[in-house]
């Protein structure tokens, strides 16, 4: 037998029998480990990283057997758990989103893990966590997961276009700067930007303008305050200017890749964790690529998205000592390098930075280091209850608005979002 690590022994050994009593078992067919059901979102490289790290786990002990469980996006997994919970056949362990995690901790459909955290202090070393990206791990002051897939927006540039005007990349570091680039690039049918309608790249706006979305207690929405109105104003002008395209539907996300990569636009917004499919469009399409900090406003900043790793409430001690050597595992320095390397999401320790892999990266491909070295002013995203619900819906059909009718005022326009998100606020 391997083996095992303190804390699992009496795991392991409540399940040991005489050899009478084994072989009378094994003859029955009962499963001496302890099974684990794990949820985890998304298929292509984030499943390959997830069915191997499982697998790792699984052979590097004998007390526990986990079974990884493709649920398809996140809104998928945050829809399945609580159907789960509701027909009694939860998961074990579940990738949750960060905007859920105060739902999730609320609604008590997670465990605590801040006893677990203490009590394995010298191991996990939460201090090697890069603080920007544990704010969407706690829920007051209990930690309700640790961070395990997660990314930040970059700013995509094809620097081949940016040569070509004579516009050099110093110039998108700002707002300002950004916006005359894009008003000078958007010429002979190319509009310089093509994003979707996607609410976490106002969120990182909102935060450049020196905002929020919700004030402080998380009792009310506040983007149809000044920062708020600046940030889409920021993306609305360009819209007016003909400088940004706004493709709707469900396939925007694909038009705006696909206008990026066969160069109708310089400028593509877009998760950390695109940057691999990044690099092979512009090989592809023959440009040179560059990725750069978001530009910034006010200040520099910029949130972060992804996922925790977190625990089903209302386990029995066996299985919760037994998930939680598996969330440790999960989000441990190696697994967490194999992890980012794998799917393109950032590394989440400073000692999975510092290794001399992430390292060698980095000089291999230094854009990899760009999404590190923005990870200084990474913020958290909204938690409070309904945002779900605001993300997919109300941002989107409301902007939507303000971008097809230029007529209507922008802050009357979030003034009107704002109360839809307010009133499903309430209903929670």
């Amino acid at each position: 037998m391997k083996k095992l690590p303190m804390i699992l022994m009496a795991v392991l050994l409540s399940f040991s029998l005489t050899a009478c009593s084994s072989t009378k078992e094994a003859s029955t067919g009962k499963n001496k480990k302890i099974e684990l059901n794990y949820w985890f979102a998304y298929g292509g490289p984030t499943e390959e990283a997830n069915k191997e790290l499982v697998e790792k786990f699984n052979n590097s002990q004998d007390a526990i057997h986990v079974t990884a469980t493709n649920q398809g996006s996140y809104s998928d997994v945050n829809s399945k758990v609580q159907a789960s919970i509701a027909a009694g056949n939860p998961p074990d362990i579940f990738v949750g989103q960060n905007i859920m995690m105060e739902t999730f901790a609320k609604e008590g459909m997670t465990e605590s893990l801040t006893p677990f955290v203490k009590a394995d202090s010298e191991e996990v070393k939460i201090e090697d966590f890069i603080p920007g990206l544990l704010g969407n791990s706690y829920v007051g002051d209990q930690m309700y997961g640790l961070p395990y897939l997660v990314s930040t927006p970059l700013l995509y540039v094809n620097k081949t276009m940016l040569d070509k005007a004579g516009i050099d990349v110093s110039q998108l570091e700002t707002w300002e700067g950004f916006s005359q680039a894009a008003r000078k690039l958007s010429v002979d049918g190319v509009k310089a930007v093509s994003m979707e309608l996607d609410i976490w790249f106002y969120e990182a706006f909102v935060a450049q303008a020196g905002g929020t979305l919700v004030n402080k207690d998380g009792t009310k929405f506040t983007f149809n305050e000044k920062p708020g109105v600046e940030a889409l104003d920021f993306m609305r002008d360009l819209v007016i200017d003909g400088a940004w395209k706004v493709p709707v539907g469900d396939n925007a996300s694909d038009v705006a890749f696909q206008d990026f990569a066969s160069q109708k636009s310089a400028f593509r917004f877009a998760s950390t964790a695109n940057l691999t499919t990044m690099i092979e469009a512009a090989e592809e399409n023959g440009f040179e690529l560059t990725a750069l900090m978001l530009p910034k406003h006010v200040k520099q900043a910029v949130n972060t998205g992804g996922s925790n790793i977190v625990m089903m409430a209302g386990l029995d001690e066996e299985k919760k000592q037994a998930a939680w050597e598996f969330i440790k595992f999960m989000t441990g320095t190696e697994q967490n390098l194999y992890a980012s390397k794998v799917t393109g999401y950032l590394p989440t320790r400073y000692s999975s930075i510092e290794s001399d892999e992430r390292q060698k990266l980095h000089a291999e491909q230094p854009l990899y280091k760009v999404a590190v070295d923005q990870l200084e002013y990474a913020e958290p995203r909204p938690m409070i209850p309904g945002y779900n619900e605001i993300e997919n819906k109300v941002y989107p059909q409301e902007v939507e608005r303000l971008i097809v009718d230029d007529s209507i005022d922008t802050k009357q326009g979030l003034d009107k979002a704002v109360e839809r998100s307010n009133a499903l606020l309430k209903n929670k």
